[in-house]
């Protein structure tokens, strides 16, 4: 495994790519190879998850921002493969956070909380056949949803269908509401010019 992520992590130091041009001219000014600079970026960041302010949003950036980049690049890709690995990340991803929700206010004042959650994450974009979201999506999102897609089908259709009725009576309201008022109004402006013409006759008998 660990020999799998090292070989990943020289790969992606020789692509070109926004991380590496930094760190590329940060090692011609100071003299110090990219692979140094990223191991003490990775130490640093572990301390500041431990220690730092703000490591709730230092963590998301680093489950978010990495597959999101490659996510692009697989769609913009012809292999079809890579999207089907990353449309798994994105599930177990939304299924964590919504787990995560109910559990935060428990569990986000231990010391090493987010240390493990992107440990966690990281296994899970991890570039080996059994990273977390492969493992968690076969043994755990899988299963459950074939034993309950006929159910949540059948909700999603009824909620559906109650969402176009919903619509349809809006919008029949609206226009009854329009049509109306289109037949209101010709008759309002025609009793306030009734006043008018009945004050104009009058004077003309006057004048008489």
């Amino acid at each position: 495994m660990f020999a799998k992520l090292k070989e990943r992590a020289e790969k992606f130091l020789n692509e070109k790519n926004f991380v590496t041009d930094c760190l590329g001219k940060i090692e011609e000014k100071t003299g110090i190879k990219k692979k140094y600079l990223a191991a003490g970026a990775v130490t640093v960041t572990g301390l500041y998850l431990v220690f730092g302010y703000g490591a709730s949003l230092l963590c998301n950036l680093i489950g978010f921002v990495y597959p999101a980049y490659y996510s692009i690049k697989a769609i913009e890709s012809a292999n079809k493969d890579d999207d089907t690995k990353w449309l798994t990340y994105w599930v177990v991803y939304g299924v964590f956070s919504l787990g995560e929700f109910f559990s935060d206010i428990f569990l986000y004042w231990f010391p090493f909380y987010y240390v493990g959650k992107c440990l966690f994450l990281l296994w899970c974009m991890a570039p080996i056949s059994w990273n977390g979201s492969q493992v968690l999506y076969l043994r755990v999102v899988r299963p459950f949803f074939l034993k309950h897609e006929a159910a949540v089908d059948s909700v999603v259709n009824d909620l559906s269908g109650k969402a176009m009725s919903a619509a349809e009576n809006v919008t029949r309201e609206v226009l009854q509401t329009l049509v109306k008022n289109k037949r209101i109004l010709p008759t309002e402006a025609a009793t306030k010019g009734l006043p008018s013409t009945s004050q104009g006759d009058s004077s003309h008998e006057k004048s008489q």
